[in-house]
């Protein structure tokens, strides 16, 4: 690739390093310009822009990401469709991150063309959760540096999540004399709480004396109810491998594998096995809701991942986990930033209006390819990453609705349909759940709208880096659907008339994100019979799968 100053006679092709100012507006870094981009920019008087010229070998970021993306995904991974030379990866599942963190740092060490974040190795993720970011550094990527990466990957999946087991756990709460009652209790209910967080439950408890022969006693029966793994809460801190708790471990015929731990707080965890079933001596600090090592440990149990006394060795970097003097605020009780997770976008289908140019029937009941025109749309939203899924009815809409009979979507009804488009937006808003980032707003009548149309806007939207209205663009020209943040619903839905909310992408040009499209599904919604009979006859439609 070659990167700097070409005079715009010669950039036709050329991807965009910096955005362009011209009469209508600004081209934005990344744009490919076309020869109709060429003209503007000479009428413009612009004699050179900065953009890069691809190469043979060369392989384009967004391409170039994908494919390292993939390869790197393992299972309950998932990968997002690249944009801006970046690939997101997101748990599929909850449970717990499994990383290779050999294989990444092979990866960053390769060429500086590629670089791959993620989060740390046996981390506790909720679906959904961000795992990893691969971002292409300039605008391609060389082959040869591609192909030596997949390679790296090959039969090592370097990111994946092991699921929450959902186990039932066997607890055992030793007692000294005279001890009080709430103190067993709140340890109890300390590990209850962590259990139940991790999809689990106790299924079985045993209160003893704390006396070696009392909790051998205990873990066996546990043991033999088939409880996995045992948990052993001692009334007294386990302080060297003869005391209480360790030696009732092995007088019940099992061994202790790992004494103490390079976590603090935690430091005073027990590792041991009794046949099949880990058993560990928890330290004192679990009757405190904060963070400590015996987290780490029972997260990875939980996920029926073995735990080693290697394991446990390698958990001193990052595991100083207490309070000091540069990070004074208590943990407990304190605000912790949320993970980085996949945005929540919902989907409006439009699908209310009376179809007045087509000159009768409702348009969006004629069949194409043996489908409702409807169920083509709707369809090809409910295979991309939207959800939920509102279809916003209203001329004949009992019919609509039959149409659509088991797509799993939700309906909002217009009575105000008559008044225009801007009456759905209202209504398709109102019935939004509140906790979605954003909303494609999509047409019943472009049946040519697939599913990877809808998904390439989703991957580009990001409002914190300005990209909070995504918009397809094929050749130059703006289409649908549209994607818009939350932060413009109160904006959109008081829009009045038979207008959309297209005004408020010309006041909003900063936040706009011009997502490229390849075909021209997302210029075309059908509005007359000739335009009706003209996609007719392509057979099908292919954005939607047919």
């Amino acid at each position: 690739m070659k990167f700097g100053p070409i005079p715009v006679s010669e950039a036709q092709g050329c991807l965009l390093g910096h955005g362009v100012r011209h009469a209508g507006g600004v081209f934005r870094k990344g744009r490919v310009l076309s020869a109709d981009d060429i003209a503007v920019l000479r009428e413009a008087g612009v004699e050179t822009v900065m953009a890069a010229r691809f190469e043979d070998g060369d392989v384009p970021e967004d391409e170039a990401a994908g494919i390292l993306a993939s390869a790197l995904a393992g299972r309950f991974a998932e990968m997002v469709a690249p944009f801006t030379g970046r690939a997101n990866i997101h748990a599929g599942r909850r449970g717990i991150a499994m990383i290779d963190a050999g294989l990444i740092d092979a990866l960053n060490g390769l060429d500086e063309s590629l670089t791959v974040a993620t989060i740390a190795p046996f981390d506790l993720v909720e679906e959904r959760q961000m795992l990893a970011t691969i971002k292409v550094i300039p605008f391609s990527v060389p082959r040869t540096v591609l192909d030596r990466a997949v390679a790296l990957c090959r039969g090592r999946p370097g990111i994946a999540v092991t699921p929450l087991t959902g186990r039932s756990v066997g607890l055992v709460l030793t007692r000294l004399p005279g001890a009080k009652a709430s103190l067993i209790d709140k340890a109890r209910e300390a590990v209850a709480a962590r259990v139940e967080a991790l999809s689990g439950e106790i299924g079985g408890t045993a209160l003893c004396d704390h006396e070696t022969g009392a909790v051998a006693r205990a873990i066996g029966d546990l043991y033999r109810k088939g409880l996995r793994p045992i948990l052993v809460f001692g009334a007294s801190a386990i302080v060297d491998r003869n005391d209480v708790i360790p030696a009732g471990l092995v007088a019940a015929g099992g061994e202790v594998r790992h004494l103490g731990m390079p976590v603090d707080p935690g430091n005073l965890l027990m590792l041991g096995a009794l046949g099949d079933c880990a058993v560990v001596g928890v330290p004192s600090c679990a009757r405190s809701p904060k963070v400590n090592g015996f987290d780490w440990v029972l997260q990875r149990l939980m996920a029926d991942l073995d735990v080693e006394p290697a394991d446990i060795m390698v958990m001193g970097v990052g595991g100083l986990l207490k309070e000091i003097p540069s990070r004074p605020q208590p943990r407990e009780g304190a605000r912790v930033a949320k993970p980085k997770s996949a945005p929540r976008i919902a989907a409006l289908v439009l699908a209310a209006g009376r179809s007045t140019r087509m000159g009768g029937p409702n348009k969006l009941l004629l069949e194409i390819s043996g489908q409702p025109m409807v169920a083509h749309a709707v369809a090809a939203v409910r295979a991309s990453k939207a959800a939920p899924v509102v279809v916003v009815t209203g001329h004949q809409a009992d019919a609509v609705r039959a149409a659509l009979a088991g797509f799993g979507v939700t309906f909002a009804h217009n009575g105000d349909y008559e008044q225009g488009i801007s009456t759905s937006l209202k209504a398709g808003l109102a019935a939004l759940p509140d906790d979605v980032d954003g909303v494609v707003v999509c047409l019943g009548d472009m049946p040519g709208v697939g599913p990877q149309h809808i998904d390439r806007l989703i991957a580009a939207f990001d409002p914190v880096e300005g990209r909070a209205i995504c918009v397809p663009v094929m050749n130059g020209k703006r289409g649908n659907p549209v994607l818009w943040a939350r932060a413009f619903f109160d904006e959109m839905a008081a829009v009045k008339g038979d207008v959309g909310a297209r005004h408020l992408i010309g006041a909003n040009e900063e936040r706009v994100c011009e997502v490229a499209i390849d075909d021209d599904a997302v210029l075309n919604d059908i509005d007359t019979p000739d335009m009706f009979a003209a996609h007719a006859k392509r057979g099908s439609a292919p954005g939607a799968g047919g």
